[in-house]
């Protein structure tokens, strides 16, 4: 069975939109993008790294998917455009159609935790999934995440889609299982969900 492992990059106030890139995503008028850039470390790559190991396979919402398969395609060869290329790719959309542009991609018939159940368990290998933030939170109360990896910068934005929204969902308990802190200052907590 598969397990899916998110990893997430949250600012201290709760914030994930658009880690990477200020174009990232502008939704709600939101002007901080790129907020993470500055903060990439060695060691958020090797806990990042270990939960990919040699047999994983990308998940993604349609929004994530089209911003990757936009810009990884784009860059001058290097060994993170070359695991994304080859990496199996499973996307979960309701509004996206096949062919998809992205070689290895796959489409995933039906809603998100149907399609998500069945996938785990097919797969033998770890499920990545990167940003995603729907997709999380639609899997999150089905006990379909496995480890949320969540990269805690020491950032305060005040606004921001948040990955913990608190509006219809039950309480949950978390597990760290390993945690680290980067030279600049990022928390990177690995958690599994706790015993009910």
């Amino acid at each position: 069975m598969g397990k899916v492992i998110a990893v997430e990059h949250l600012t201290l106030d709760g914030v994930m939109q658009a880690p990477g890139d200020r174009n990232e995503d502008a939704r709600d008028g939101f002007v901080h993008g790129g907020w993470a850039s500055r903060r990439q470390d060695p060691v958020m790559q090797k806990v990042i790294g270990a939960r990919m190991g040699s047999s994983w396979s990308l998940l993604a919402g349609r929004r994530t998917y089209e911003q990757f398969a936009e810009y990884w395609p784009a860059q001058e060869p290097n060994p993170y455009t070359e695991a994304l290329t080859r990496a199996r790719k499973y996307v979960v959309s309701t509004t996206l159609t096949e062919p998809l542009p992205w070689q290895n991609s796959v489409l995933l018939k039906g809603g998100a935790v149907d399609a998500v159940t069945r996938l785990r368990a097919e797969e033998n290998g770890n499920l990545v999934v990167f940003g995603s933030g729907e997709l999380v939170r639609s899997l999150l109360p089905h006990g379909l995440v496995d480890e949320l990896v969540l990269m805690v910068h020491p950032e305060v934005l005040g606004s921001g889609r948040r990955l913990f929204t608190g509006s219809g969902s039950e309480p949950f308990g978390l597990q760290l299982v390993e945690s680290a802190t980067t030279g600049t200052g990022v928390f990177a907590g690995v958690y599994q969900a706790a015993e009910r």
